[in-house]
């Protein structure tokens, strides 16, 4: 029982930086809401397969981000566009939001796997070995895959 408040705890804390990771997926903000929805309630049925406390953030975000990559993979055929309206972009800020538009919609267009260590590094300025861990990667592995999406990312903004 003292993991699970543990985990609530964490989640309690860190809630709105899970919304950001699910919402950095799905770009949309009610299924953004319900993926870290989801992935509190599997973490709660599943905390018993936790083995070392220590590791809980890591664990929780794996769950976290199984969840995002299940809910991209549920709906395939349906594709968001950035949560903004006109009344929310001021005629001065136009064009960088434009930029935004462009490199989420370049993200988005990455793998799953390219896509976690984008979202994770940039998004959520993790260093590269802490992605490792949430991954479950090589450190090795994990900066390859970095460099990978980086690089397609360059061709899909400039094209």
């Amino acid at each position: 029982m003292e993991t699970v408040q543990e985990l609530i705890k964490l989640v309690t804390t860190n809630k709105d930086k899970y919304y950001r990771v699910a919402f950095a997926y799905v770009k949309n903000r009610e299924d953004a809401l319900d993926i870290v929805h989801d992935a509190i309630v599997k973490g709660i049925q599943k905390y018993s397969s936790l083995r070392r406390k220590e590791y809980l953030e890591t664990w929780f975000y794996r769950i976290l981000i199984n969840e995002s990559i299940a809910c991209i993979r549920k709906r395939e055929n349906t594709q968001y566009l950035d949560e903004f309206t006109e009344s929310q972009i001021s005629d001065e800020a136009y064009d960088e939001n434009v930029d935004y538009t462009m490199l989420y919609s370049s993200v988005d267009k990455l793998s799953p796997e390219l896509k976690t260590v984008i979202i994770l590094r940039f998004f959520e300025e993790m260093k590269i070995n802490e992605i490792a861990e949430i991954t479950s990667m090589n450190l090795n592995t994990t900066k390859a895959r970095l460099y990978k999406a980086l690089k397609i990312l360059r061709e899909y903004m400039e094209e």
